[in-house]
């Protein structure tokens, strides 16, 4: 499922809407600017060093792949450490959709990131308003995980 305009609420930026229109190869997302992406990737980086255990599990994951053929549904707070998560869990072998559960920590950098760098599906903004945050919750569960 990739975003369509129809599926962002009529407050959202304009250019998220042209974002959706082209993103065909990218998963399904909502976030506030993909061009944020590399310094997401740098900030996702930095964490990553900090995170030894769980880059060695990523590690073993992507010989292993015991999440394969699995959804999983994830709401939590979208930063640097949650990256790294929902990257080890992609490279166990699951789909994995991400939603804010808090607008207010969301970092617009690590959502583009996972998009347009991991290839996660990422319903986030900071700041976003109540009726798109529900629209996100609804986006990860209407994926079926």
């Amino acid at each position: 499922m990739t975003a369509t305009p129809a599926d962002i609420p009529a407050d959202s930026p304009a250019d998220n809407k042209a974002d959706a229109r082209a993103a065909t190869s990218l998963p399904a997302h909502d976030v506030t600017d993909l061009g944020l992406a590399a310094e997401g990737i740098r900030r996702i980086d930095w964490a990553e060093r900090e995170m030894p255990v769980l880059r060695l599990i990523r590690e073993r994951f992507e010989r292993d792949r015991p999440l394969e053929g699995l959804r999983i549904g994830a709401c939590l707070h979208v930063t640097t450490e949650t990256a790294n998560l929902m990257r080890t869990l992609k490279a166990a072998g699951a789909e994995v959709t991400l939603a804010a559960s808090n607008p207010l920590s969301t970092k617009d950098d690590v959502a583009a990131a996972l998009v347009a760098t991991y290839g996660i599906s990422c319903f986030a903004r900071r700041g976003e308003d109540r009726d798109t945050y529900y629209a996100h919750l609804n986006a990860v569960a209407d994926r079926h995980p």
